[in-house]
C-alpha cells in the first residue's frame, strides 16, 4: 500500500484548495451552497446509479460487510456513552460528539474509493451509504432529541428525509438495474455518466470550502474525543468485526475506509437545527477533515 499516500494526495489537495478559493473570495460566496446542492442532488446520485448498474457485486459476499460496517456504528454510540460521564460533557455538547463520532463525509469517502479500487471499490463504498446513513440520521437525531437543547420532535422528518435521500435512491436505483439487467435508455446513461464526473472535484471543493479552523479552538478538548473515535475506534472496530466475519481483501479496506473518514458537514446543520452545540460541530468536522489526511492513509496501510 505504499501508494496509499500518493493517491489520496489529490483528493486532500482539492479539500484544500477548496478551502483557499473561498477564504480568497474567488467566487461569490453564493457558489458554495450552489455547488454543494447540486452535488448531493444530481452529480453524486449520477455517479452512484450509473457506478451500481455496471458493478459485478455479489450481494451475499457483501453482507457481512455490512453487518461490521453497522456493528462498527453501534459500537462507538455505546462507548461514547460510556465516557460521558469522564469527560462532563453537557447534553448539546454530547450530541455533537456523537455525531462527530459516527457520521461519514461520503464526498471524501467515494472519491477515495475512486482512486485507490476503481469502479469495484466505489461500489462497495455506496453499500456503505446504503447501511450506513440511515443508521446514523436515526442515532444523531435520537441524541439530539433526548439531549439536545430544547430539542422536541424531528424525527419523523428524519425518517421522511432518509427514505427521499437521493443518495440512498440512487444506489438502490443503480442496484435495481445491476439485479434485472437492465442498462439505462440510452440517452440517459450517458448523460448520467458525464454529470457523474463533476460530483468528486466539484465535492471535495465544497468540503474545503466548508472548513472553520478557529472553531477548533473554540471547541476545547471535546473536539478531540470526537475525532479519535472518528478516526480511530470506529474504523478499528469495523476492521475488527471484518476480520471475525471472515471478510477480507477490498471489502475489508472499503469498510474501514468508509466509517474511519472525516465527520460530514450535515452535522453541523443537524446540530443547529434540534438544538446541538453548533460551534463544537464545527470544530468537530474541520479538525477530523484535517487530520484524516494522515489517520486515512496510516489506517489503509495497517490493514495492507
Amino acid at each position: 500500500m505504499s501508494a496509499v499516500i500518493p493517491a489520496l494526495a489529490p483528493i486532500f489537495l482539492l479539500i484544500v484548495l477548496g478551502y483557499g478559493l473561498r477564504r480568497a473570495g474567488f467566487v461569490p460566496e453564493s457558489f458554495w451552497p450552489a455547488a454543494e446542492k447540486m452535488t448531493y442532488y444530481v452529480f453524486f446520485p449520477c455517479l452512484l446509479a450509473t457506478t451500481m448498474a455496471g458493478a459485478d457485486l455479489d450481494l451475499l459476499a457483501v453482507l457481512p460487510m455490512a453487518a461490521a460496517l453497522l456493528g462498527g456504528v453501534l459500537a462507538t454510540v455505546a462507548l461514547l456513552a460510556l465516557v460521558r460521564p469522564v469527560w462532563r460533557v453537557d447534553g448539546p455538547g454530547f450530541t455533537s460528539i456523537v455525531q462527530g463520532g459516527i457520521r461519514p463525509n461520503t464526498y471524501v469517502g467515494l472519491a477515495a474509493a475512486d482512486v485507490l479500487f476503481g469502479a469495484e471499490g466505489l461500489a462497495l463504498a455506496a453499500i456503505g451509504i446504503a447501511v450506513v446513513v440511515p443508521l446514523v440520521n436515526v442515532v444523531a437525531v435520537s441524541a439530539l432529541a433526548r439531549f439536545g437543547d430544547g430539542a422536541a420532535g424531528g424525527l419523523r422528518a428524519t425518517l421522511r428525509a432518509i427514505v427521499t435521500n437521493p443518495l440512498i435512491l440512487a444506489v438502490l436505483l443503480g442496484l435495481a438495474l445491476n439485479l434485472t439487467g437492465l442498462p439505462l435508455p440510452p440517452p440517459v446513461g450517458p448523460m448520467a455518466e458525464v454529470l457523474g464526473r463533476a460530483a468528486l472535484p466539484v465535492g471535495l471543493l465544497a468540503v474545503g470550502a466548508g472548513l472553520d479552523l478557529p472553531a477548533v479552538g473554540r471547541a476545547g478538548r471535546h473536539v478531540f474525543l470526537a475525532s479519535a473515535f472518528k478516526l480511530v475506534v470506529t474504523p478499528g472496530v469495523t476492521a475488527a468485526l471484518c476480520l471475525a466475519f471472515g471478510v477480507g481483501g477490498m471489502p475489508l479496506a472499503v469498510a474501514a475506509l468508509y466509517n474511519g473518514l472525516p465527520t460530514s458537514a450535515s452535522s453541523y446543520v443537524l446540530a443547529r437545527q434540534m438544538g446541538g452545540d453548533a460551534t463544537m460541530m464545527a470544530g468537530i468536522i474541520t479538525a477530523t477533515t484535517l487530520a484524516a489526511m494522515a489517520t486515512l492513509p496510516l489506517l489503509l496501510m495497517l490493514i495492507g
